[in-house]
């Protein structure tokens, strides 16, 4: 007679009906029979090699735990420095819009407008010094003063040369004569 149980474990077939109730009705001899079994024994011998070999793969991870722990201090240092960076170049560039602002065409064009303004301000000046300065003075000393005279022709003609030369680059602007190169 052929049964489920004996075709599912042949290894039992070589017991008879009252050491199967037995079987049954002991624990102890159920455990004994059972874990002498070669399926059980294979069973517990592949658990016993994953547990190892799990046991191997975190010894081998607790090794690299500190590599890891550094490894991630680092990056997060890499990344925090990058971001720092990152906020330094937005500075930089803003502060370089502005430095390069005053280089501008428009800014150029304003300052060469108000030391226009400026050097004629100054010729003007100096020549109203020059005017109150000397009083009509007889012609006796008139040699003396001519060095005065000079010297004051001199100055006052360099004065106006300079303004004279802003007032042409300024037209020349205005004419658009003046290309600004942007390299």
């Amino acid at each position: 007679m052929s049964s489920p149980l004996l075709n599912e474990f042949p290894e039992l077939a070589h017991l008879s009906r009252e050491d199967l109730e037995d079987l049954l009705a002991d624990p102890t001899y159920f455990q004994a029979i059972f874990h002498s079994l070669d399926r059980v024994k294979a069973l517990y011998q592949a658990q016993a090699e994953l547990g190892m070999a799990n046991e191997a793969i975190a010894k081998r991870n607790l090794e690299l735990q500190d590599s890891l722990y550094k490894l991630r201090s680092d990056t997060k240092d890499a990344f925090d420095e990058s971001k720092a960076l990152e906020a330094r170049w937005k500075e930089i560039e803003k502060e370089q819009r502005e430095v390069y602002q005053r280089f501008s065409p428009q800014f150029l064009l304003m300052r060469l407008k108000h030391a226009t303004i400026a050097q004629d301000d100054r010729s003007e000046a100096r020549a109203s010094a020059f005017v109150q300065a000397s009083p009509s003075e007889p012609p006796a000393t008139a040699s003396a003063n001519g060095k005065d005279i000079d010297d004051f022709v001199k100055e006052f003609k360099e004065l106006r040369k300079v303004y004279h030369k802003r007032v042409m680059w300024g037209d020349r602007w205005a004419a658009g004569q003046v290309a600004w190169r942007d390299d």
